[in-house]
């Protein structure tokens, strides 16, 4: 792989990944969309199925990890570190690009949004906050739910047919649901860097009326949960595999 199909691959599999992701939270909280009160399992399948559509799409291109926590545990794995500043770099500008084009299809409703007597904040729909705000609780959570990910990812990849099948991303997808319908309660799940800051600064800079703030006090935590628990992931499996 070139690092110019990695980096275009990445681009193109998180912007589908975050279009896919923050278009369902919106869907499902913005006043006047069809799929209002929808609730969280429609937003666990609809995260789920973004892995699904960005991560195939970016397969032959990059690999498709569209994921910093992932592509770290691979490092950690493989010990192979030569391209992992271009795969994040994909992945950051991919998710930026997927928050701007959610922002856009739900454009109308955003104005609409504003237009509410009481115009709920829209930071949720880009990125995660936690249900009770607590450092310590809520790094632990990210940093263990990205094992719940990571891990297995790199496991995976020890049955060599889920991979020449192409089998192995629809397992992932799954998984991102399982993590989702399970341990996503307490944080919002953001298990991914990338996933989490890319969209946060988008919705800073977006003319989006009556947005709120974009929470820059938590955005720590989902950046370096994952890392966290990506880099364990990475040195579990080593260890015991």
């Amino acid at each position: 792989m070139s690092n110019g199909d990695i980096f275009l691959g990445e681009v193109i599999g998180t912007a589908i990944l975050i279009l896919f992701g923050a278009g369902v939270v919106a869907a499902v909280v913005l006043n006047y969309s069809k799929a209002k009160d929808a609730g969280w399992v429609v937003i666990a399948f609809g995260w789920g199925f973004g892995v699904m559509a960005g991560a195939y799409t970016a397969a032959p291109l990059s690999g498709g990890h569209l994921n910093p926590a992932v592509t770290l545990g691979i490092a950690i794995d493989t010990g192979d570190w030569d391209k992992v500043h271009i795969y994040v770099a994909g992945q950051m500008v991919g998710a930026i690009l997927g928050a701007v084009l959610c922002w856009l299809v739900y454009f109308a409703q955003f104005q609409a949004n504003a237009e509410e007597d009481k115009a709920q904040p829209t930071l949720g729909i880009f990125s995660t906050a936690p249900a009770i705000r607590n450092p310590v609780a809520n790094l632990i959570t990210e940093i263990i739910a990205t094992i719940g990910l990571v891990l297995p990812i790199l496991a995976f990849g020890l049955t060599k047919g889920l991979g020449e099948s192409g089998t192995a991303i629809l397992i992932v997808s799954f998984l991102v649901v399982g993590i989702g319908l399970s341990l996503g309660g307490p944080t919002g799940y953001a298990i991914n860097p990338a996933r989490d800051l890319g969209p946060r600064l988008t919705h800073a800079v977006l003319p989006i009326p009556n947005k709120g703030t974009s929470d820059w006090g938590y955005a720590w935590i989902p950046v370096v949960g994952p890392l966290i628990g990506g880099a364990l992931s990475g040195l579990i499996f080593n260890a015991a595999f």
